[in-house]
């Protein structure tokens, strides 16, 4: 059977082309493929088990563990840890805004826009997370970012992650937009606005998404410096969607 790899973000410069198909026996799992991956990979840029901590797999956009058996077609994700405008047209002030709104988008993020359309008359609180490019980061000066996403999965998993913020808190509406592609400096990366009767509720729902946005969205961030360029180390996905190279060597 044959599968499609896609690498994203770290993985791309450790184990070679960006997309490939993979040849692998009836029954093989995301285990066998790992290995396969890794066995094949160039030898300059092969990492180590530790390396590997933290890294996650999908499979047709869902998050799998290594146990899971893989079938003839299927895309599969290899996810380094992820680093982590809209146009207003995403929320209509002429008509009843959605519960959530969530976009992937490329061209900058109007926040004024986006705030606005998110009141309503019944909102007591309106909270806004804007994450904006600085310029510096570990005591280098940032000359610009670029981000890049695993987009159908992604915008999946805000979805999701809008839904559960609404079950989990007494919060109306969910805005959750992430810029993709080339930042310069001041520009926003992420946009999460909360609209709550109660600022309590308003701000845990917030801090809740942007804090589960940068450990389980596959988005990744490269960071270009005067002296340089470097993938951002991120945040390792949770323990129970990770790899795990310990427990992985001890099925082999």
């Amino acid at each position: 059977m044959h599968v499609r790899v896609l690498r994203f973000g770290i993985l791309k410069e450790w184990l070679g082309p960006t997309t490939s198909v993979i040849e692998l026996r009836e029954g093989s799992t995301v285990l066998d493929l790992w290995e396969k991956v890794i066995n094949e990979a160039p030898d300059a840029g092969r990492p180590g088990s530790e390396a590997i901590l933290g890294v996650a797999v999908g499979v047709n956009a869902e998050f799998v563990l290594h146990t899971h058996i893989l079938h003839d077609g299927d895309e599969v994700a290899l996810l380094p840890p992820v680093s982590g405008g809209a146009p207003a047209e995403i929320l209509n002030q002429k008509e009843k805004p959605p519960a959530a709104a969530v976009a992937l988008v490329r061209e900058r993020i109007g926040a004024e826009g986006l705030i606005a359309a998110a009141k309503r008359t019944e909102d007591g609180a309106v909270v806004v997370f804007d994450g904006i490019v600085r310029n510096h980061s570990r005591g280098r000066r940032t000359l610009y970012l670029d981000y890049e996403a695993y987009e159908k999965m992604a915008l999946r998993q805000m979805h999701e992650l809008a839904a559960q913020a609404r079950s989990r808190f007494a919060i109306r509406h969910v805005t959750l937009v992430h810029r993709l592609g080339r930042l310069e400096v001041g520009e926003t990366s992420v946009l999460v606005i909360v609209a709550a009767a109660h600022r309590a509720a308003a701000f845990e729902a917030s801090r809740w998404l942007i804090d589960t946005l940068k450990q389980t969205v596959p988005i990744w961030k490269k960071e270009t410096f005067a002296d340089g360029a470097v993938w951002a180390p991120g945040e390792p996905f949770p323990e129970s969607l990770a790899l795990n190279p310990a427990e992985m060597k001890n099925e082999l």
